[in-house]
């Protein structure tokens, strides 16, 4: 018997590097947003904080997928730490509503680009039956930077002020962009880049191999995008002075979870492990919707890391499994649109009932318990395929 090569080389891990360093950026930054933004005059926009990040992420999902086949997952992936890096310079000197919508709409480009090359590239060099593990690894690199990310951007603002806290945002971007330098290509057959492969067309925005877990992800991206718009006030509320620090409860729960439920949908499935997911997601917004207390919330937020910890590799790997081997980029993409899609929903409905009155924090998380219960329904009677 030969021995099986050993997937988890320096090119694993140091694409488990960047891709931690790349998510404390652009999270770090989340909490103190919708205080910067009500300093600029539109504390009655806060949901367009996150959703106006998502609109371009996902409109770029079809043209990083399509180039992402067709030259290679390294270039996709600088591309979008690029954009993190330039966006963070930015913001300090912003000084309208308008100059701060527009760059949260550039900076949807990190997220839409970055994320779709780091899997593909993963996808590329771990074999299947160990696809759901190294999913779980790659997802604990970048839950570590969600948790840090968010605390270390709360310390920043809170000591040395907003724009020091963008400039470290920044310095992160970088780094990343440095480890991926060093990574070596795995797309076989790649081209040189040309202006043709950005007209993409009908089949290039989705992969209908992938619409199992692009509905599954969807249902469960909304609580995302709530959450992540609506927990800043919630804490602010409830006496939290340190709004990162919620995210960080709920990404360190995140990351506890991940290689667990990673290895579980390898050897059980993806199916079984996302019935579990869902209803935890169920049971969080219940919790969080309810809450009146900071310990209540932490709670709250506490289980909806532990759902979204391994509901997210869960489903990359799933889609991972079922698209094309040719197409890998695509399916990919497929699915972060449909994330993308959820999450700028969740931001913009969420902060649209919201309305900032503190009353309304019931109804619309209530709201998002009752779409993860729609996906655990869904997985219960959905037709068995031939490959979960």
């Amino acid at each position: 018997m030969t021995k099986e090569p050993n997937v988890y080389n320096s090119s694993f891990w140091f694409l488990c590097l960047s891709a931690l360093l790349f998510f404390a950026s652009f999270n770090m930054i989340i909490p103190e947003l919708p205080e910067y933004l009500t300093q600029l005059g539109g504390a009655e926009y806060k949901g367009l904080i996150i959703s106006l990040f998502t609109i371009t992420a996902m409109g770029s999902r079809p043209f990083s997928g399509k180039l992402a086949d067709k030259i290679g997952r390294v270039p996709v992936i600088i591309f979008g730490a690029v954009v993190c890096f330039v966006c963070s310079l930015l913001y300090p000197i912003i000084i309208s509503l308008t100059g701060f919508f527009l760059l949260r709409l550039v900076h949807g480009f990190s997220t839409g680009f970055t994320p779709t090359g780091t899997t593909a590239y993963l996808a590329d060099i771990v074999p299947a039956h160990k696809r759901g593990e190294a999913m779980g690894l790659l997802g604990t690199a970048t839950a570590v930077g969600m948790a840090g990310g968010p605390a270390l951007g709360g310390l920043i603002a809170n000591r040395f002020g907003l724009d020091a806290m963008f400039y470290c945002s920044s310095f992160l971007a970088l780094v990343s962009i440095g480890i991926l330098l060093t990574t070596r290509e795995t797309l076989q057959t790649k081209t040189k880049f040309s202006f043709t492969y950005l007209k993409v067309k009908r089949e290039d925005f989705f992969e209908p191999l992938v619409l199992a877990p692009c509905l599954i992800m969807v249902l469960c991206a909304f609580s995302y995008g709530a959450v992540f718009t609506l927990i800043p006030d919630f804490g602010q509320f409830v006496g939290i002075k340190n709004k990162g620090l919620l995210f960080t409860y709920l990404t360190v729960a995140s990351l506890l979870i991940r290689l667990v439920a990673g290895k579980a949908s390898d050897r059980y499935g993806r199916v079984p492990v996302l019935r579990i997911g869902t209803l935890v997601i169920l049971l969080a917004m219940l919790v969080i919707s309810t809450a009146t207390t900071s310990l209540q919330l932490i709670v709250g937020v506490t289980l909806y890391g532990f759902a979204q910890g391994s509901t997210s590799p869960t489903l990359l790997a799933w889609a991972t499994d079922l698209s094309h081997a040719e197409f890998k980029g695509r399916g990919i993409a497929s699915l972060y649109i449909f994330m993308e899609l959820g999450i700028g929903l969740g931001a913009f409905l969420s902060g649209l009932l919201y309305a900032n009155n503190p009353e309304r924090f019931f109804s619309t998380f209530l709201i998002s318990g009752l779409l993860g219960a729609l996906a655990f329904g869904y997985l219960l009677v959905r037709p068995r395929p031939i490959k979960q």
